[in-house]
C-alpha cells in the first residue's frame, strides 16, 4: 500500500478486475452466440477476453470481426452481450474474497459507485445476482460511442456532488481515465493490467480499510 486517504468523501470502482472476474463466464456466452453464425470466429477464448476487459464496445467489436461490415458486427456483440448479461444474471461470476464485507464497511464511511465501460445491464446482473445493490448509491456505462470513461467518471461525482471520490481500478486505461476526471488513482494491482502512475496502491480489496 501507499500513502493514506487524505479527505476523501466517496470512492467510485471499476468493476472488471476490481470487484469481480467474470472472463470464463463472459468467454462461454459469447461463444455460445458466435457459433450460431456462419463466420471464421467459432469462440472467444478466456485469454481473448482478458485483453478486451476495459475496452469499449465498438474497439471490441472491431478486434473480434475485423473482417465483417460495421452494422454486422455490432449485431453479433450485442447478441453476445445481451447473452452474457442472461448468464450473469443466472450464474454470477467470481467475486473477489471478502468482497461484501469490506463494502460492507466501507459503505458505512465512504459513498460507494461503479463506473465501467460495459454495456448497460451488466452492471445491474453484478448487483442483483449478489444483492450489493444497498452498497452502491449509483452507477453509469457508456450510453453511446461518443462517451468515454472519463465523461462518466466526472458525471457520477457531479450527479451526486460528490467533493473529493477516489477512483479504484486495475488498466492503464483506468489511471488514464481518472487522471483525465481529475481524480486520484488507486490502483488494484490484484486485478487484470499494469498500471505506471497512482496515487494509492492495494494489493487485495480489503486494503482499502487500510486507507
Amino acid at each position: 500500500m501507499t500513502k493514506k486517504f487524505n479527505n476523501v468523501d466517496s470512492i467510485i470502482f471499476d468493476l472488471d478486475g476490481t470487484l469481480w472476474d467474470s472472463r470464463k463466464e463472459v468467454a462461454s456466452a459469447w461463444s455460445e452466440v458466435i457459433r450460431g453464425y456462419d463466420y471464421e470466429r467459432k469462440e472467444v477464448t478466456f485469454q481473448e477476453v482478458n485483453d478486451l476487459m476495459g475496452k469499449t464496445i465498438d474497439e471490441i467489436e472491431d478486434i473480434l470481426f475485423p473482417k465483417l461490415p460495421k452494422e454486422k458486427r455490432t449485431e453479433i456483440l450485442y447478441e453476445c452481450c445481451e447473452n452474457e448479461n442472461s448468464y450473469l444474471r443466472k450464474y454470477g461470476a467470481k467475486l473477489f474474497d471478502n468482497l461484501e464485507s469490506t463494502l460492507d464497511t466501507l459503505s458505512k464511511k465512504y459513498r460507494l459507485f461503479i463506473v465501467s465501460n460495459c454495456q448497460r445491464g451488466y452492471i445491474e446482473a453484478f448487483l442483483d445476482y449478489y444483492n450489493l445493490n444497498k452498497y452502491f448509491e449509483d452507477h453509469e456505462c457508456p450510453k453511446s460511442a461518443e462517451i468515454v470513461k472519463s465523461d462518466n467518471i466526472k458525471l457520477i461525482k457531479n450527479r451526486n456532488n460528490l467533493k473529493n471520490p477516489v477512483y479504484v481500478g486495475d488498466t492503464q486505461g483506468d489511471a488514464n481515465a481518472t487522471k483525465d476526471a481529475g481524480l486520484e488513482f488507486v490502483f488494484a494491482s490484484y486485478g487484470f493490467g499494469n498500471v505506471d502512475e497512482y496515487q494509492y496502491k492495494i494489493e487485495k480489496i480489503e486494503d482499502l480499510l487500510e486507507l
